[in-house]
């Protein structure tokens, strides 16, 4: 058995606060929302939890490591939200199955469930040690449907619900030296569709794709890197707040996909156009990068273990500079890529 699905979680640790009011000034439809949130040690995930607790919702708040989960809840805590804290692994389903039943029993009911768990192996395919690259796939896609799977019969006896499913441009756009990782968000983004579909008879269940392009999050540091080289994402970078705020948003104003970041639209268009084209490009770019930066001993990163620290930032906006031009050469090779494609195809059709 893995280290990561060997461990059960614990019986649930309250963090709440007796009381049900929620701060005076908070969003009366969020007072009422209880919000489970995975991966919400660091990044994305504790800047969610902030921006939630913030608003007075209650929170569930899961990921594999138990203080850092804490930490996270504390500070929700002094926001004045209620908190439960079930340290989980989602690649268990067992698991996952304890934390949903642990957050009804706990609050009464879920309003909404965000997986948000994401980690990634950098290095070449035949690099990258096939276990390493299960793990991927094991955490970021069975993860959503662990997590699914769990919650959408309580949505559906209750008639209502929103499930998020955090994906990012790898979903649609492949990413060279991150196989498994993009394996696994084109994965994400099928089955949410297939789910989607499945959920049409009960309106009031909302399911939600959201796509950010590189967050400056830890993720990429905690993550497993066989590369040889010190990899980051390429700028511009996205602030996990803003991802944080996205999400927030969803639980009054739920919509089926949300793209955040500026290359995130012109690169699926771009794809979608011109895809061997696409793939050339970021070949190259990937490449290059690999080439210019400084070497980095292999690591395993947090695929078998939980990350350490509960950071919302990981200091790649600092390193933000020229690069934005890849962007915005390569959105104006998407627009290049665009207009081969029409001419090409209104001649065809001549």
């Amino acid at each position: 058995m893995s280290p990561l699905s060997a461990a059960h979680p614990t019986p649930p640790t309250s963090q709440a606060s007796p009381s049900p009011e929620g701060p005076a000034d908070a969003t009366p439809h969020l007072l009422r929302q209880v919000v489970v949130l995975t991966g919400a040690s660091s990044g994305i995930g504790r800047a969610t939890a902030l921006a939630f607790a913030s608003q007075g919702a209650s929170l569930v708040l899961a990921a594999r490591n138990r203080e850092a989960l804490q930490t996270v809840a504390a500070d929700c805590e002094r926001a004045g939200a209620r908190v439960l804290v079930v340290p989980t692994d989602v690649t268990d389903p067992g698991a996952v199955s304890a934390l949903a039943q642990a957050a009804i029993t706990h609050f009464g009911h879920v309003d909404m469930w965000i997986n948000n768990v994401g980690v990634g192996a950098v290095g070449r395919f035949e690099d990258t040690p096939l276990a390493s690259h299960r793990r991927v796939v094991e955490a970021n896609l069975l993860g959503h449907m662990h997590g699914a799977h769990a919650v959408v019969p309580h949505f559906r006896a209750r008639g209502r619900g929103t499930l998020v499913h955090m994906i990012s441009l790898g979903g649609w756009v492949g990413t060279p030296y991150a196989t498994a990782y993009t394996a696994s968000k084109f994965g994400i983004r099928g089955f949410s569709e297939s789910l989607r579909a499945e959920l049409a008879d009960c309106p009031g269940i909302h399911l939600c794709e959201v796509f950010p392009t590189f967050v400056d999050s830890p993720g990429m540091s905690h993550g497993a890197n066989y590369s040889g080289h010190r990899v980051g994402p390429p700028p511009p970078v996205v602030d996990p707040r803003r991802v944080a705020a996205a999400l927030v948003g969803l639980a009054t104003r739920p919509r089926a996909r949300t793209y955040i970041g500026a290359p995130a639209r012109p690169g699926i268009l771009m794809h979608a156009l011109a895809p061997n084209l696409m793939a050339r490009l970021l070949g190259r770019v990937g490449s290059a990068a690999m080439r210019r930066a400084p070497p980095a001993e292999r690591s395993d990163g947090n695929l078998f273990e939980p990350s350490r620290g509960c950071a919302i930032d990981g200091g790649f906006r600092k390193r933000a500079g020229p690069a934005r031009a890849l962007w915005l050469g390569l959105g104006a090779l998407g627009a290049v890529a665009a207009t081969g494609y029409v001419l090409r195809h209104a001649r065809s059709t001549r």
